[in-house]
């Protein structure tokens, strides 16, 4: 049996510990099936093209600990003959998925040319629109939620319209209407997710999209708004969520906004493609990109689907051609897994522990009691079973980077906090803090000098952290 919780063996350059602080051992993490509940979500895409190999890193997705899996249905591979679909590719995954304990969530995409004006089935491709294609669709839709209705209960209408020009808010707007209805008229209680949005600095195409629902009275098919984006810096992105928020909540604000999309690369620019091929990366600036994606949505409240679980292998005539490195998982030529990267080990242990099985979000007024630079991020968790405080500390001023000196940061303890420790997310380790550092003044505790690194660290009592003690 696979065992990916905890390993001695690490792949690039970890951080250095604070100086003078013990070792006392490593966090671990929790599978799916251990957990009830959580926010957190993993990337299966691009299976539906077979640019990964999902029987090749099955083993590695219940170990992680998210609690979803974003599936994309592919039309064109469900129906290589008109009017015969063949669904056994996505209902082995499902089936695999849920055995896990991890629920999956499915995308319907994208066009399928065997019908004339039946779109194309690759990223930023058009819609289908010949009235035999959308009768086609609309069969093939209906088959897949009736077969699924009792598995899948969140359904999402395309990937990124918005990427291209073949596509308008308003042509996608009818295109989302028809499909939501048809899931609704079999499934009442689905789950029903719009836009995958890629340009979300630009809300036109968003606005045009909610003015055709609202004409027609049909703000209720939407439940959650997926939003992608992707910053070189992903603190960087949430002035613009909040101005998306405001455009989706003029028009009703039941309706959630998620993270359906986001990670970055861990190679060079001179090998990756995608998002933020323009940049060096590695497996630790990528690792330091995911832990601050992710709690910074969850202090947020921003429900995340981190992209991805496995690298990519795109194939010509795509978007692009060549291997998406934003997996947690590096694979080989022909799909298979070499290894976790850091970034696994790093999302393994925020999945396993920031849950509504372990932790309640503070309010930012009872976050922390010491006032911080504008540079750092501070978020504050209550830790249900010990009823301590758990905060999340980091610098967000740059984008994560191969090296970075730490700051220097006092901070004040809550009274709960009797015996803290030091967490780092990226390698794992967790540090007893020495009562040296601890100075007591003004019936106030703080911890002195504090090496605050650009992704999270947590400071906690030594009682609220899992952890596998060395030996």
């Amino acid at each position: 049996m696979l065992m990916v919780f905890i390993t001695s063996v690490m792949y690039g350059q970890h951080p250095v510990g604070p100086a003078g602080y013990e070792l006392l051992g490593s966090m671990k993490g929790k599978k799916s099936s251990e957990i009830k509940s959580s926010t957190w979500s993993i990337g299966g895409e691009t299976l539906d093209r077979d640019y990964a190999d999902y029987h090749s890193y099955k083993e590695y997705l219940g170990e992680l600990g998210a609690k979803r899996i974003r599936f994309q249905a592919g039309w064109a591979k469900c129906e290589r003959v008109k009017g015969q679909h063949d669904f056994t590719w996505l209902d082995d995954m499902i089936d695999d998925a849920l055995s896990r304990g991890v629920h999956p969530w499915v995308e319907f995409s994208y066009g399928n040319p065997i019908y004339e004006g039946g779109g194309e089935p690759k990223l930023g491709g058009a819609l289908p629109s010949s009235d035999e294609a959308l009768k086609a669709w609309d069969a093939w839709v209906t088959a897949l939620v009736s077969r699924n209705k009792d598995k899948v209960i969140e359904w999402e209408v395309w990937n990124e319209p918005d990427l291209t020009a073949k596509i308008t808010g308003k042509s996608y707007a009818d295109f989302y209407i028809r499909t939501a209805e048809l899931v609704r008229k079999v499934q009442p209680n689905a789950r029903l997710l719009a836009l995958g949005y890629a340009g979300v600095s630009n809300t036109a195409f968003l606005t045009e999209f909610f003015e055709v629902l609202k004409a027609q009275g049909k703000l209720d098919l939407v439940d959650v708004v997926t939003f992608h984006g992707y910053p070189s810096n992903p603190d960087a992105l949430y002035p613009t969520i909040d101005k998306l928020k405001s455009v989706v909540h003029g028009y009703a604000s039941r309706i959630k906004l998620m993270q359906g999309e986001n990670g970055c690369p861990s190679t060079p620019s001179s090998i990756s493609v995608g998002a933020l091929r323009q940049l060096d990366w590695t497996e630790l600036s990528q690792a330091k990109y995911v832990a601050r994606r992710l709690l910074g949505d969850y202090g947020r409240g921003i429900e995340t689907n981190l992209f991805t679980l496995s690298d990519l292998h795109y194939e010509k005539g795509d978007h692009f051609a060549g291997v998406n490195s934003k997996g947690l998982l590096k694979t080989h030529e022909d799909k298979t897994i070499d290894r976790p990267k850091i970034g696994y080990f790093t999302a393994q242990r925020i999945m396993g522990f920031f849950t509504a099985d372990e932790v309640d979000r503070l309010e930012s007024a009872e976050v922390i009691p010491t006032a911080l630079p504008e540079s750092i991020s501070v978020f504050g968790y209550q830790h249900k079973a010990t009823r301590t405080p758990v905060y999340s500390i980091w610098n967000h001023e740059g984008r994560p980077l191969e090296s970075f000196v730490p700051a220097l940061q006092d901070i004040v303890l809550a009274d709960q906090v009797k015996n803290p420790v030091y967490v780092d997310l990226i390698s794992g380790n967790v540090y007893q803090v020495p009562k040296e550092a601890i100075i007591e003044m003004d019936g106030k505790r703080t911890i002195k000098n504090i090496q605050v690194p650009d992704y999270p660290i947590l400071i906690a009592d030594r009682s609220a952290i899992p952890y596998q003690a060395c030996r």
